[in-house]
């Protein structure tokens, strides 16, 4: 079977086809006052090390109340229940959204999509496009465009910018979130110029012989500059969420991620927004990007005491009972913990050893950079580890990691062993030593597991292939007994969960190649990776991840089960319907017709693979520096 190469548009493109030719709903179908039992098709449980299936699954009152075989279930459902047949779907827990940005997702889709863009004048037609939709003098900004897949095979300038507006500020973002670039209006507006010294892990990229910024920006620099951005507020702080939300619903997730609020100035509002009018059909679990902690542990407390039991006023009126009684949770948003970034991306991981072809513009012996001084981590850990903030670090690199190890293990030194679970994001290259170390101290790495096939490739010719074959080391974790999770890290890549569990389980890259065989997972542990150990990264294990008499009912169902298909069909399976709590947030239409995605064009019959020719592998170093 031959199969075709899709980009990320198209898994977008799928994603919002989803939502427009869905029902979506917040109440369920049925009678819910009344038990619901659900029969007639592959229910796995996802509890223990290996598939362990039930015939009948009831649910009331949010929670399920009975997992067993038919007859036993028809006597717990009770006098006048519903019955649903799965009609030969498979149910699974809901989805656990390990490590994505719902919230900054949510403020890209009011900008303009810039997926799919040929060459920079495209991108300033679409950019022309988007003015009339944004009022007064708002920033006009767009997402998404690769410059791989551009003619130019850079970011656009400021001068090629002014052309969409001279006075009005334009901001673009590449898709990856690291780099984008900026009009002279911006420049402007928020005082950059030739006096603007660069941030700590970050550059303002210059003209050349000059030192007056030319509109392209990377990392921190970029950061620092969507901070500054104007508020959502009003419908549109409604629409951040409410459309984010149907598309996490959409492909599973009963429980979505922020994992750095704070990233853009109006975060936190947006989220307070969310909860004064509970408009949240999912759980979101929040982690403040560390140089907004004070602010989001401050607007936290103040929250908490307002929707306290103890409260007086209208605010406490507001307050969701919980089924599962969480008091973490204020109408379905709580604070996590926090997030850290110690490195950039794959291509520029923080390395302990030289990069075996540095990236263009880089010196031989490049081994890519921290952004965090040593000071500010120790700090974090010093001060948070024996409290329910947990900590989530951005560590690509095994440089990285070895700072985030120390930290921890520092922590540990100081006030002992706790129940932490410190987070290791992405964890794209540990060795060895530092699996064994990352058990010890009660670790869990979330792989970002689409990126073998994105970026493996490239990967593999900047780091060598020994360690780009043993990137996202998932078998090695297992052995070593370090749960690990999968991630979409959206909107680095769309919050879909089915191509994060077909790469872990396929690694085949862009090219085709199978690129660290022995690191492959099996469909089972790659379903606990965004199951029973997403609920158990995020401490929320007694209550989700599994299909258990007691926990809530949050529920998937699928139209084919993963673990009787042929592994490189996952990424065709579809989510049929999304169970919140006993209530449908999301069900497909029968009447949509649904072409299979497919990802690559190997030949997986006769186990050919399309090596890389040389004008390939010099396109890839090129892509290192746009990619940032």
């Amino acid at each position: 079977m031959n199969l075709k190469r899709i980009s990320l548009i198209a898994v977008t493109i799928l994603a919002f086809a989803a939502c427009k030719n869905a029902t979506q709903t917040t109440t369920a179908t049925n009678d819910s006052t009344k038990a619901t039992m659900y029969f007639g098709g592959d229910i796995i449980t996802m509890e223990g090390d290996s598939a362990n299936y039930a015939e009948s699954v009831v649910v009331k009152d949010g929670k399920i109340i009975f997992v067993g075989n038919k007859d036993e279930a028809m006597k717990a459902a009770g006098d006048g229940h519903n019955m649903i047949d799965l009609q030969g779907k498979t149910m699974l827990p809901g989805f656990i959204d390990a490590h994505g940005h719902m919230v900054y997702y949510g403020k890209n889709l009011m900008d303009q999509s810039l997926t799919g863009v040929k060459d920079i004048s495209e991108i300033i037609q679409r950019m022309k496009s988007h003015i009339a939709q944004i009022p007064g003098d708002g920033w006009i900004v767009g997402m998404g465009y690769a410059p791989l897949k551009m003619k130019e095979q850079r970011h656009p300038t400021a001068d090629e910018l002014d052309q969409i507006s001279m006075d009005r500020p334009v901001l673009v973002v590449h898709a990856s979130g690291h780099g984008g670039s900026m009009n002279h209006a911006l420049m402007k507006l928020l005082h950059i110029d030739e006096k603007t010294v660069d941030p700590n892990g970050g550059e303002y990229v210059r003209e050349k012989g000059s030192k007056m910024p030319a509109g392209p920006m990377e990392e921190t620099a970029l950061i620092d500059v969507r901070n500054q951005r104007p508020a959502f507020t009003g419908e549109a702080a409604d629409k951040v969420i409410k459309e984010a939300s149907k598309i996490w619903a959409s492909n599973g997730q009963t429980t979505a991620m922020e994992c750095g609020l704070g990233l853009g100035a109006d975060d936190i509002s947006i989220v307070e927004n969310a909860i004064e009018k509970k408009i949240l059909p999912i759980d979101l679990v929040v982690f403040s990007k560390e140089s907004a902690t004070d602010d989001v542990v401050n607007t936290a407390y103040g929250i908490g005491e307002a929707y306290s039991s103890k409260s007086t006023g209208s605010a406490s009126k507001l307050l969701s009972d919980r089924v599962d009684l969480d008091k973490r949770y204020i109408n379905r948003v709580r604070l996590g913990g926090i997030k850290l970034w110690l490195d950039g991306n794959p291509v520029l991981a923080w390395m302990s050893e030289a990069y075996a072809t540095p990236p263009p513009g880089r010196e031989p012996g490049f081994k890519g950079y921290g952004q965090i001084p040593d000071s500010v981590i120790f700090s974090f850990f010093d001060k948070y580890w024996k409290t329910n903030m947990q900590i989530n670090m951005h560590v690509n690199g095994d440089e990285a990691i070895e700072q985030a190890l120390r930290a921890t293990e520092a922590a540990i030194k100081k006030h002992g062993m706790s129940d932490h679970r410190p987070v290791f994001v992405h964890c794209s290259y540990a060795r060895p030593d530092q699996i064994a170390r990352m058990k010890a101290v009660g670790a869990i790495p979330s792989f970002l597991s689409f990126g073998l096939y994105g970026q493996g490739d490239e990967v593999e010719i900047i780091w060598g292939t020994k360690r780009a074959s043993n990137g996202m080391a998932a078998q090695s974790m297992l052995k070593a007994g370090v749960p690990f999770t999968l991630s979409h890290d959206a909107p680095i890549t769309p919050p879909m969960i089915m191509p994060q569990i077909w790469a872990a389980v396929n690694r085949v890259t862009s090219s085709g190649k199978v690129l660290g065989a022995d690191q492959r997972v099996s469909p089972y542990q790659a379903l606990q990776a965004v199951t029973s150990a997403a609920a158990y990264q995020i401490k929320e294990e007694k209550s989700k991840g599994t299909i258990q008499a007691g926990k809530l009912a949050d529920l998937v169902i699928l139209d084919k089960n993963p673990l009787k298909v042929d592994p490189m069909t996952f990424k065709d399976i579809q989510v049929m319907e999304t169970i919140k709590e006993g209530n449908s947030i999301f069900k497909l239409s029968s009447t949509v017709a649904y072409t299979p995605v497919t990802i690559s064009d190997h030949n997986h019959e006769t186990g050919h693979q399309k090596p890389l020719s040389v004008s390939q592998q010099k396109l890839m170093a090129r892509l290192v520096q746009s990619a940032k």
